[in-house]
């Protein structure tokens, strides 16, 4: 039995390539006069995707036309998938082809230059990359099973080298490397001249280390057992003898010991490349390989029109394959959206697999309070996010404490820090109709102020759920963030527990190292003056930054308000200050029977305008001595305190 065949000319592209693309079908069966035959790129004509070609064929430039054995070019009509956003390509057969005889589609240019007027390959390296060709030789449109192209897409040329290391190291402490060669979109690439060779270095440079790097054919290469003798801050460089163009890693700043490890990761977001819910697998590969993160939560909404149950059963199996200690710690997560205002958006994480969705649908789950009440704080982190957008704001009259360990102080749609006026550097801001604009009643500040305690971590990019409606507006879209975990272990447990004592810090992308202290208790730590009386008239204050670019700014902020401008030293900041104004002139009021508090976190700002926050540090005047009583006593018609 005969059977159809289908090929490319070329069989491969390099990621970007612009040029005439030939798809070709020898059909096995008679096709009458009238056949209709529909064309499928996948591709919704985003940056990244295979660039959308145009049907009339009087333009002549990135075109689609199909070609008949010694007929003349026959266009196109555009159909869109209303359900996958994909383009698909519809032509008729203005004459019979018989067996053995070639259709041949076409994309590109009409006599002129290709690579020029051509069309675009997807900027996305793929093996087998599929064309789908469906036949319908009865003309109605009723198409069924379809013949597959197959074209490889590889990574174009060397343009630069990334340097995946660890931001934080103990001293003769060993740790590895990952080198990437890629090219301008970020893929892998070895598409390298003959003989380049890659020089390695750093300061402290020990003698017996003189590496010279080929370029590998798998586009990346691991140096294992690099370590710092000394205590400092470093950048590894890699210098590439034949265009001696440098590269330098993110900051590494070692210290002589180290009880903590950073990790690097995404809790909330999407990726522009890979769908986290029809391509789990494939996204979890590239947050893992590509943007070489240390862990990753899924975060789909919990609505069955985006999230059905076999769905998130096949997310919750790749969760549990690719979850694994000490290189990759994959985390169960799902966001759910209550009453705007009252609610807001809730980013759960499970700290555990095969844990169910819980739909906002359902009986059993609601509201915020049911889902608290029916499960255990210690296996559920609940992230309240974006919680100053117009239509997702969360005012934090019902903050729990137990499940809200941390808060999304960004995402790549703007800062729920404070408001615009209040200097706010990534407001949420937009015009149009559907556009979110922000709202003061979800400020983070506002909430500390009123006695909330929430470490800070931030979202990425999302294009789901009430983001969806943001790309048919001029919403100001920002770049995605990171969440930085400092944990003992490189393990889901290890991490979790780092969130749940808001041992992390967000930045708006960039790797940015910060670390913050008042009398030796790091960020998210709560210290009272009944156990350190001397908190009281004085708060000993320790922290350092290091950037991927130089600091530009360095903020101490004491209850929402900068308290200092901290100095910086070659783009650098290390400091340590006392602040010793007495504690219950500054500290805040709280409601209720808690004592009053004061609250410090840092906001780093850097060249290119990336900013870092700390998680804070809240210091309680739990006792109180007599200077304090003293000085209340002094001002008028203040009563006596206990």
């Amino acid at each position: 039995m005969r059977r159809s065949i289908c090929f490319c000319e070329p069989n491969h592209a390099l990621a970007g390539d612009v040029g005439n693309w030939k798809f070709v079908y020898t059909t096995a069966s008679h096709l009458p006069k009238g056949t209709k035959v529909r064309f499928d790129l996948d591709s919704a004509g985003r940056p990244l995707d295979w660039q959308l070609p145009e049907t009339d064929l009087k333009q002549k430039t990135n075109v689609i036309w199909a070609q008949l054995p010694g007929g003349k070019p026959v266009a196109a009509a555009k159909t869109q998938n209303s359900a996958t956003l994909t383009v698909s390509y519809e032509f008729v057969l203005p004459g019979e082809l018989k067996p053995g005889e070639q259709l041949a589609i076409c994309m590109g240019s009409i006599d002129k230059d290709p690579l020029k007027h051509g069309n675009g390959c997807q900027k996305v390296v793929q093996r087998r990359r599929p064309f789908n060709l469906f036949i319908d030789p009865k003309g109605k449109g009723d198409y069924k099973e379809h013949e597959t192209f197959h074209l490889d897409v590889r990574g174009g040329h060397l343009k630069t080298l990334r340097i995946v290391a660890p931001s934080l190291v103990a001293r003769n402490k060993r740790f590895d490397v990952i080198v990437r060669f890629e090219d301008i979109y970020g893929n892998l690439t070895s598409n390298a001249p003959e003989g380049t060779l890659i020089d390695l270095s750093y300061e402290h440079l020990r003698e017996n280390l003189n590496w010279k790097l080929f370029v590998p054919e798998t586009g990346f290469i691991a140096l294992p057992n690099l370590y710092f003798n000394e205590p400092g801050i470093y950048k590894i460089q890699l210098r590439n003898l034949q265009t001696k163009d440098i590269y330098l890693s993110p900051p590494i700043k070692c210290l002589p010991e180290g009880p903590l490890s950073l990790y690097w990761g995404v809790l909330h977001g999407e990726s522009e490349r890979f769908d986290s819910s029809e391509s789990i697998e494939a996204f979890l590969r590239h947050m893992r390989d590509d943007r070489g993160l240390q862990y990753i939560a899924t975060s789909p909404f919990d609505s069955e029109e985006e999230t059905s149950n076999e769905i998130w059963k096949t997310i919750s199996t790749q969760i549990a394959e690719f979850n694994e200690d000490d290189r990759f710690v994959a985390l169960l997560g799902f966001q759910w959206q209550g009453e705007t205002g009252i609610e807001g958006v809730r980013h759960f994480v499970y700290s555990k697999d095969a844990k169910p969705i819980l739909r906002r649908k359902d009986t059993k789950s609601n509201s915020l309070k049911k889902i608290y009440k029916t499960n255990n704080p210690k296996e559920m982190v609940a992230i309240p996010s974006f919680t100053m957008g117009k239509t997702t704001s969360y005012n934090f009259e019902d903050f729990n404490s137990e499940f809200e360990r941390v808060a999304e102080i960004y995402n790549a749609w703007g800062s729920s820090e404070c408001t615009a006026k209040e200097k706010n550097r990534r407001p949420i801001t937009g015009s149009g109709k559907q556009a979110i604009t922000e709202s003061a009643e979800g400020s983070l500040v506002k909430a500390l102020n009123e006695g909330c305690r929430f470490g800070f971590v931030a979202g990425g990019f999302d294009d789901r759920g009430p983001y969806g409606q943001l790309y048919d507006t001029n919403q100001t879209q920002y770049t995605p963030g990171l969440t930085a975990i400092l944990a003992k272990e490189h393990t889901r447990l290890s991490l979790i527990e780092a969130l749940q004592a808001r041992s992390c810090y967000a930045t708006t992308g960039e790797r940015i190292i910060v670390g913050l202290q008042i009398a030796g208790f790091s960020m998210g730590s709560e210290i009272d003056t009944k156990t350190r009386p001397g908190l009281e008239f004085n708060r000993h204050i320790t922290g350092y930054s290091i950037g991927t670019q130089p600091i530009t700014e360095a903020a101490l902020i004491r209850n929402g308000k900068v308290y200092r401008l901290l100095e910086i030293h070659n783009g650098q900041v290390e400091f340590a200050i006392d602040d010793t104004d007495l504690l219950g002139s500054v500290a805040i009021e709280a409601k209720g029977d808690r004592p009053p508090f004061a609250y410090y976190y840092l906001r780093i700002v850097q060249a290119d305008g990336h900013i870092a926050w700390s998680s804070p540090i809240w210091v309680d005047l739990t006792s109180k001595s007599t200077a304090t009583i003293t000085m209340k006593r002094g001002k008028k018609k203040v009563k006596d305190v206990d």
